[in-house]
């Protein structure tokens, strides 16, 4: 680590989380102007009354100050907002499909039947993709083809009588009005899988890697997949033979023309390309694969295939089959689709879990709370998931469809009657699950509220002395638990709910649905939740585009499907990792041009991924000597609890123990029990001992262990290995400090003084006195650095932290363990004596002896 000097600086470069999308609170400031970047992606930095940029506060690191300039990264333009982007809502099950894939265990690269299992699954996905594709085309199809223009605008019957009868008698005009609103929404649907974020500053994109294998850093496989201009016109080619069969009397004609097998052809074609097409890197030895993807894979090819399906449609809808009444093929081509995404999603369940067993030996020495869920099976039940919905929202547009034209005649196909008997018991299922559950958790959160563990250690440690604050956050830490604790057995129920309620759909399809008297309750039932559901839908829709409270919730859910690129499923909305990343690399690289300059990424929440990804790639094209003036800091994170227990091949848990080696103790990250979406990163198995934290996590020479008893930091937190526990609510207010009240939870991290303590450490001016309990001591001054003020509290605060200075040990000559810098640090508050609980007796925290 160099020596800071008296021109050293740091630039704290912030990533924002889940809709933080404006500069202002990304900044802290009152006002911030954009110095970089573009309309999508805007790097902003605080701004004077005049709207000019102007610096951050002043950094305190010990004893001395250092200037520091903010800037954010605001990416928010990338997600919805809008009319155009609103719509994007619609196609949250292709989203989920495309994340599915990112969700598949890494095999071993020594195992054969590892990575044979893995290709299989992941064709298998890309197939579920495609018939996602179709099944959401032949719904559109159904309702505008069959029940509109077939039915309802049929020659003699009373739906939409102003319509003219002279028009009705042409079937070709019939034809074309039904026909045109599936090509255009097929058309609107390829045009969104082509849109791509333009990267600026000087930003380099990821390069391709084999997205199977799990990475050396954190999201190294996160790149542009090739293949998927080639898959994007499988699936437009799937789509629009979709609708010529449905046109031409479906799959099981009687009567078929040249017509109806190219259809067949086409879509066979579709289907055979989703399962050859693979990785086209040079990650493995496929020199077959790639001389044959360099022929087929090109712009002509592509055109040619979706302007010969196109032809066959044009043709088929010129000269349809039987087009009046009800479409004899929208029943059976809605069943074969609905049956093969069925196998397939049964066949990707049961093959995980051998794959899922084989890839176990990555984490077997991992304690249990940071393996992956179901041991690498989750993929599984959010492609469920995926089709529950997709299968869902075409079944409940084509039901309010119907209810809207309002004529007793028009009919939808006998696979509507399944589909809203397998979602009326999936709606009587949930409601005897939630029936059994809530009294549960609610008899569980009364007991232990009543018991005498109420207080757990580690709050009453960290609000030592103050005894309703200790009740309010030991509140907030049992919900936390509670909901990360049961966060993936959410997602298993609704999954369990699936895979039950196929059951009655089977038998009630096969006996008939009047072979029970129930089973009109249950069409009853499904019929509601899937209007409900369209409308719930659309609705979102709505407020995302007029910017109404709903968009919150629709902004979440993008922002966290969005992150992955065009995999599985291409189309999707564009990923705005493959820019933000590079962007933020850049422009850490352009900072560090500067030889007094140390860059520090902050991400929070979503960002702190961000951040994580960006300074992996920033490590691995900085040399040595640079590479020593880059830092980390996460706040409210997901990086333990979540990302690598349901992306284990995205960002797996030995990828972040390397990038924890290569920033050696520069990587803090701020948490709090209290938050429900974040949590800790770099500890684990903590627990409170003699009134001492305790725990395991990475070491700042890369590997992990044991770590030394936590320290309390100036203002109340406890510092643990990389971790920095803030106490929520928090203590104070300090003079010249910022404060907020009340608990905080996920959000105003940036509040909390500990921050700037984090920053520094994560800047390298900072570092921890070991062999001693007491906070950190600072780096050698810099001269002429001002003195800075010191903290006092304001206010009630039930103890003082304005306490002497206690000097430390001077510095062993050989620089072993127990070295400390020369100097005097601050030490913690006094103890006091008048606590009740048994782990109360150790107020302060002492380090364990060297």
């Amino acid at each position: 680590m160099p020596i800071p000097g008296p021109d050293t600086r740091v630039v704290e470069l912030r990533v924002h989380g889940l809709l933080g999308n404006h500069g202002d609170k990304l900044t802290d400031s009152v006002a911030s102007v954009d110095v970089a970047g573009d309309e999508t992606g805007r790097i902003v930095r605080p701004a004077d009354r005049l709207l000019r940029p102007v610096p951050g506060p002043m950094l305190a690191a010990g004893d001395r100050t250092v200037p520091r300039v903010v800037e954010g990264y605001v990416w928010g333009g990338m997600t919805p907002g809008g009319w155009s982007k609103a719509t994007w809502a619609l196609l949250f099950p292709f989203a989920l499909a495309n994340a599915a894939h990112w969700m598949l265990p890494p095999p071993r690269r020594d195992s054969a039947a590892g990575l044979a299992l893995s290709n299989v699954l992941r064709a298998l996905l890309r197939v579920a993709s495609v018939l996602l594709t179709t099944l959401l085309v032949g719904q559109l199809t159904v309702v505008s083809v069959d029940l509109f223009a077939a039915q309802c605008l049929s020659p003699g019957t009373r739906c939409l009588s102003g319509f003219p009868d002279d028009v009705r008698e042409l079937t070709v005009v019939r034809s074309l009005v039904g026909v045109v609103p599936v090509v255009l929404g097929v058309l609107v649907m390829h045009r969104l899988s082509t849109v791509t974020w333009r990267i600026s500053g000087g930003g380099k994109p990821g390069v391709a890697r084999d997205s199977a294998h799990a990475p050396s850093q954190p999201g190294a496989n996160v790149a542009t997949d090739p293949d998927t201009p080639l898959l994007r016109a499988l699936h437009v080619v799937a789509a629009v033979s979709t609708v010529t069969l449905i046109v031409l009397g479906g799959p099981f004609a009687p009567d078929v023309d040249v017509r109806w097998w190219c259809a067949v052809v086409f879509a066979g074609v579709a289907l055979l390309g989703a399962v050859l097409l693979d990785d086209p890197t040079e990650a493995r030895d496929a020199s077959f694969g790639l001389a044959v993807r360099a022929r087929v894979a090109t712009a002509p090819v592509r055109r040619g295939l979706m302007v010969a399906a196109s032809l066959v449609l044009l043709s088929a809808v010129v000269a349809p089959g039987d087009f009046t009444g009800a479409l004899p093929g929208s029943g059976g081509t809605i069943d074969l689709i609905t049956g093969m995404l069925l196998i397939t999603c049964v066949a990707v369940a049961v093959l995980l879990v051998p794959a899922a067993l084989l890839a176990r030996s990555r984490w077997a020495d991992l304690p249990r709370p940071l393996r992956p869920w179901v041991g690498g099976w989750m993929a599984a039940p959010v492609l469920g998931i995926a089709c529950l919905l997709g299968t869902g929202f075409g079944a409940g547009l084509a039901l309010s469809a119907r209810r809207a034209l309002g004529h007793p005649t028009l009919l939808l196909p006998a696979a509507y009657d399944d589909v809203t008997i397998f979602w009326g018991t999936c709606l009587v299922l949930l409601a005897a699950a939630a029936a059994i559950a809530v009294p549960v958790v609610l008899f569980h959160q009364w007991r232990t509220n009543r018991s005498d563990d109420a207080v757990p250690d580690e709050v009453a440690l960290l609000h030592a002395g103050r005894t309703q604050d200790q009740s309010r956050a030991a509140r907030a830490w049992r919900r936390t638990r509670l909901q990360q604790g049961n966060a993936h057995h959410v997602v298993l129920l609704l999954a369990g709910l699936l895979a039950l309620s196929t059951g009655p759909t089977l038998v009630l399809r096969l006996l008939g649905p009047d072979s029970a008297s129930w089973s009109q309750v249950l069409v009853a039932l499904g019929v509601g939740a899937l209007a409900a559901l369209a409308i719930a839908l659309l609705r979102m829709v709505q407020h995302a585009a007029t910017g109404k409270n709903g968009a919150r919730y629709l902004g979440v859910l993008c922002d966290l499907t969005l992150f992955w690129p065009r995999e599985a499923h291409p189309i999707v909305p564009p990923c705005y990792a493959l820019k933000v990343i590079p962007e933020l690399a850049a422009r850490a690289t352009e900072h560090l041009e500067d030889p007094d300059t140390r860059v520090v990424l902050v991400g929070h929440s979503q960002g702190s991924l961000l951040a994580t990804v960006a300074t992996a790639r920033l490590l691995d094209s900085l040399p040595d000597h640079d590479r020593e003036r880059v830092g980390l800091v996460t706040a409210g994170s997901q990086l333990q609890w979540a990302y690598p227990r349901a992306f284990p091949g995205v960002v797996p848990h030995d990828s972040l123990q390397r990038l924890a080696g290569s920033l050696r103790g520069r990587w803090r990250s701020l948490c709090r029990g209290t938050d429900p979406l974040g949590g800790p990163v770099t500890t684990w198995n903590r627990q409170v001992y003699d009134g001492m934290l305790l725990g395991v996590g990475f070491r700042p020479d890369g590997t992990r262990g044991p770590l030394p008893a936590a320290t309390r930091g100036p203002t109340g937190a406890l510092v643990l290995g990389g971790d920095h526990w803030l106490p929520d609510p928090q203590r104070g207010p300090f003079s010249f400090r910022r404060w907020a009240p009340g608990v905080l939870g996920h959000s105003q991290y940036s509040d909390d003084p500990e921050w700037d303590r984090a920053v520094a450490m994560a800047a390298g001016l900072e570092f921890p006195a070991r062999g001693s309990t007491l906070p950190w001591s600072s780096a050698p001054p810099i001269p002429s650095a001002p003195e800075p003020e010191r903290m006092r509290p304001h206010g009630s605060d039930g103890e003082s932290l304005d306490v002497p200075a206690v000097p430390v040990q001077p510095a062993e000559p050989n620089g072993s363990a127990g070295t400390a810098f020369t100097g005097t640090v601050e030490g913690g508050p006094p103890v006091r004596k008048d606590r009740n609980a048994p782990w109360e007796r150790g107020r302060t925290l002492r380090s364990p002896e060297h």
